[in-house]
């Protein structure tokens, strides 16, 4: 559950156990999506009037390609998050560090700072392998798997001269 009584958090922290699942309808089409349910553990606290603060854990995993092979690669995140809650229209709703929240709502709902909090943690780019070979740039191959007869492509003669430099050093 990851949505609690705003009455009830003025009085008494509360244990937060809930998950975040990929078929939400807070996910956004450009999101990087978990492969499987967020799982956000911690306390949520007051932390003064109109204001939340939430200490605690995410841990997901998500599928991405790996930036040269383009083969899908499993990544899990696991990281520690603090943020602050606060009401819209308080004095920290220019701070982006803080989320905002309906004051006039019964319920605090954590999902949106689960989401945006997982949008920063979670990598926008991944390798497969340190020793990633990617793909050959004329016909496509994936070198980590195949060689291909390609021909290496001529260098932009515009680059001559920083060439010849280069190889005069050695």
């Amino acid at each position: 559950m990851l949505s609690f009584d705003l009455r009830s958090l003025e009085t008494k922290a509360v244990h937060v156990d809930g998950s975040l699942e990929p078929t939400d309808p807070i996910w956004e089409e450009a999101d990087v999506h978990p492969s499987e349910p967020i799982r956000v553990t911690g306390r949520l606290s007051s932390a003064g009037e109109g204001r939340f603060y939430f200490s605690g854990r995410i841990e997901g995993r998500l599928t991405l390609p790996c930036r040269l092979c383009l083969e899908e690669v499993d990544v899990g995140v696991d990281e520690e998050v603090h943020f602050l809650l606060a009401e819209i229209g308080a004095e920290e709703a220019d701070d982006p560090d803080v989320f905002l929240y309906d004051p006039s709502g019964r319920n605090l709902d954590l999902r949106p700072s689960v989401r945006e909090t997982w949008l920063l943690t979670a990598p926008a780019f991944v390798q497969c392998r340190e020793d990633c070979k990617g793909l050959c740039a004329t016909c496509g191959t994936n070198l980590n798997q195949s060689t291909c007869n390609c021909t290496p492509t001529a260098t932009d003669s515009r680059w001559g001269g920083l060439l010849k430099h280069q190889s005069d050093a050695h």
